[in-house]
């Protein structure tokens, strides 16, 4: 029996109506979550980008980092340091999204005190961190840049997809099968990173890219989890959470699509060169710190 079409058109506007309060539902609530005190904290760092960036050439080079003769304040005023409009302006929009991202998603998946507690950590330690593992690579040099520390914020991303989640809609879930996700990003970062051949897909960049996949296929079944009953289970619940599922898609994507930005295929530029393994252990660091201390319940209420 077919329905009358002023039925579906009545069930079609209905579902519309609901998809539209439960998004104005999520959104009031974020509001309602928000502090004055974090956003003063976010807005701060793109604050102190422009007011660098308003200093006279001569001394922002100054206060590059250089590996040939690395200073303690160049190795942390380096990463806020930027030489032309063009790369601050990538920087400033993209930590506006990573960061913008990321606290909603720890809002409303209740981990504010650990995206907070992250963050503070990338700003004032990790560029001490990552300029000192810079001098493992010796090279007549400088660096700058804040890119290292915006992948930080893409390495922290898949750790809040994992809370909200858990808070929104699978509360049993463990945080502990995390890994399998950073395993298939670091395949994917390989893929898109390492070189390629003159005459295809390079065979590093394929083998690396297939191994991650690999590594989290094995984890994900160490820790008992149905990859794809998992994923299709999931998938389905996002679909039917409105505004809720709509935000932790974004998240997702934005996992996904943020190394094609940080790891270009080709890192050369005018007159510079995309610094690939800072990208990296900014990623990395960013995902094995704070999932350690999530593993072990380190922010539990």
């Amino acid at each position: 029996m077919t329905a009358p079409p002023t039925d579906e058109r009545d069930r079609a506007v209905g579902a519309a109506s609901a998809d539209r309060d439960a998004d104005r539902a999520l959104r009031r609530e974020l509001l309602a979550s928000v502090r004055a005190v974090d956003l003063l904290v976010l807005l701060a760092v793109p604050a102190v980008l422009l007011a660098v960036f308003a200093l006279p050439e001569p001394t922002r080079r100054s206060l590059a980092f250089a590996y040939a003769d690395p200073t303690v304040p160049t190795a942390f005023a380096a990463h806020y340091v930027h030489l032309d409009a063009g790369h601050l302006a990538g920087n400033v929009a993209s930590y506006c999204l990573l960061a913008g991202v990321g606290y909603a998603l720890a809002v409303l998946g209740d981990a504010r005190r650990f995206f907070l507690t992250a963050l503070a950590t990338f700003l004032l330690a990790f560029p001490f961190v990552l300029s000192g593992l810079n001098l493992a690579v010796p090279r007549d040099a400088i660096g700058f840049g804040f890119s290292g520390i915006n992948m930080a914020l893409a390495g922290l991303l898949p750790l809040l997809l994992g809370t909200y989640a858990r808070e929104r809609f699978a509360p049993d879930a463990s945080l502990r099968a995390l890994p399998a996700v950073f395993f298939a990003l670091l395949g994917w970062i390989a893929l898109l990173a390492l070189p390629l051949s003159t005459t295809g897909v390079g065979l590093a960049g394929l083998a690396v890219g297939v191994a991650g996949a690999l590594l989290a296929l094995l984890y994900a079944s160490s820790a008992g989890i149905r990859v794809l009953a998992t994923a299709r289970e999931g998938l389905r619940e996002i679909a039917s959470r409105p505004g809720e599922g709509d935000l932790f898609a974004v998240g997702a994507v934005l996992v996904v699509a943020y190394p094609v930005v940080g790891f270009p295929a080709d890192p050369t530029g005018a007159g510079s060169v995309v610094n690939l393994y800072v990208h990296l252990l900014g990623f990395c660091l960013a995902f094995i710190g704070p999932f350690a201390l999530l593993a072990v319940g380190a922010f539990d209420e």
